[in-house]
């Protein structure tokens, strides 16, 4: 199936694509919050439906249903040839803050050209655009592969259950491809093959004082103040030039290779666009360590938020009872979660204010880093096909973002990872304001059409 048959398709079944894509949208599957479970599940099963009149057998894993449940679905190949598993999430992130939303953030809004909706890029935009290609290249008959898709409901905190349930559904998971729906495009909007994802780790530091708030006047130059320490204690993390000063935490970092080097960097960092879209000029991490490298080949310690006392109107003049710190770590290569978790550790408890306690919690992640071949008959393949999407071709990225789950699925399964994307900077994901280009999904629909017979 050629593009410009692919885009005839897509024009003739627009209205239907789109009234699809905005149920989906409409689900408010905040994985993380155990409120939202029942919309998790109806969101899963209304996925399932999607699947089932493209030729899948597909099916709900519940465990004890306590977590939102996995989407696992299948389809035989047309002839022998390879298994390709389909990975990516239905769980979107909170919406908070919610009056910073144009629109409601479930309710999806198209507006010069883009869907706003929590969830429209990531991740349902991207594998849903990738499946209604499928859909177009079922219908006009072409030779596909055997497909096989896991769609979770816990990306956006960890991917816990998947990882659980991983190794029991090895067997239905096996594959020769791994195809990943959840990244980006490059800054110019080439399409991009992701040679490297970083690993993460994220946690809760709570420092407890006092038994109950007490009053500053009486107490002040007295009692140890946990919001002041908590502010210390984060500020210990870094050295004054950006370094991480966790001692150990650095260990075994891997430093790319010239071919890396040369391929990440030959795109250039456009730092005044950085600075147009984002706000702020990159001047985090180490300093003296070009933007790329900072991003793509180094680890970082990221303070997510701090709370602690009185945060409302007016004033309110006490020591608080306690106060904490949501964190998370990307991790490189050769990082092994489990020793940088060490590390955190002994550094939180030397660096723990005097007077005060320290407490670990809410630990999930620990997931490594990776890097994949940049010459491989898949990689060749997939330059190919996005060659067809995009005439400029494709770039190679080393992604400082992370999906947990990816590296995991790889060593179960035994599959290449492929991860190719559509994302862009401005589609704001993980902020009010969400949005994806109707531009960025026809690619992603372009991709989807051709990639799958291209895998045959």
């Amino acid at each position: 199936m050629t593009k410009s048959a692919l885009d005839a398709w897509f024009a003739a079944n627009r209205v239907a694509i789109l009234a699809d894509y905005y149920s989906l949208l409409r689900f408010p599957s905040i994985g993380g919050d155990p409120a939202h479970l029942p919309d998790c599940v109806a969101c899963a099963e209304w996925v399932c439906a999607f699947l089932r009149p493209l030729g899948f057998t597909a099916e709900l894993v519940r465990g004890d249903g306590s977590k939102p449940p996995l989407v696992l679905a299948e389809r035989p190949a047309d002839a022998s040839g390879r298994t390709v598993l389909l990975y990516g999430h239905y769980d979107v992130q909170p919406v908070d803050p919610v009056d910073l939303w144009e629109t409601p953030p479930f309710e999806p809004a198209e507006r010069d050209g883009r869907v706003h909706a929590r969830g429209a890029q990531d991740d349902k935009g991207q594998w849903f655009a990738l499946l209604q290609g499928l859909r177009a290249a079922i219908e006009n008959g072409e030779r596909l592969p055997a497909i096989r898709i896991v769609l979770e409901g816990q990306e956006e905190s960890g991917s816990g259950f998947l990882a659980e349930q991983a190794l029991d559904l090895r067997r239905r998971l096996a594959a020769d491809v791994l195809l990943v729906a959840d990244t980006g495009k490059d800054a110019s909007g080439r399409p991009a093959i992701v040679a490297g994802l970083r690993g993460v780790i994220h946690f809760t530091v709570t420092l407890r004082g006092p038994k109950y708030d007490l009053h500053s006047g009486q107490h002040g130059g007295l009692a140890p103040n946990p919001a002041q320490g908590i502010a210390e204690l984060v500020a210990s993390l870094h050295n004054p030039d950006g370094s991480i000063a966790v001692k150990g935490f650095c260990d075994n970092i891997v430093d790319p290779t010239e071919a890396e080097f040369a391929l990440a960097t030959e795109r250039g960092f456009d730092e005044n666009a950085y600075r147009d879209e984002v706000g702020v000029f990159p001047v985090g991490g180490e300093r003296g360590v070009p933007a790329i490298v900072r991003n793509s080949f180094r680890p970082t310690v990221e303070v997510n938020g701090i709370h602690g006392g009185y945060g409302g109107p007016g004033s309110k003049t006490v020591i608080p009872t306690h106060a904490f710190a949501k964190l998370s770590c990307r991790l490189v290569p050769d990082q092994s979660p489990a020793h940088v978790w060490q590390c955190l550790k002994a550094h939180f408890e030397e660096h723990c204010p005097r007077g005060l306690t320290v407490e670990l919690t809410e630990v999930t992640g620990n997931e490594p880093g990776f890097r994949l071949p940049i010459d491989s008959p898949v990689t060749r393949i997939a330059q190919d096909v996005l060659r067809e999407v995009d005439p400029r071709g494709a770039v190679f990225t080393w992604e400082g973002a992370s999906i947990p789950i990816v590296a995991r699925l790889r060593d179960v399964t035994g599959a290449a990872p492929l991860l190719v994307g559509f994302g862009m900077q401005e589609d704001r994901i993980h902020c009010p304001n969400e949005s994806f280009s109707l531009d960025q999904f026809q690619d992603a629909f372009r991709w989807g059409g051709l990639i799958f017979p291209a895998l045959a």
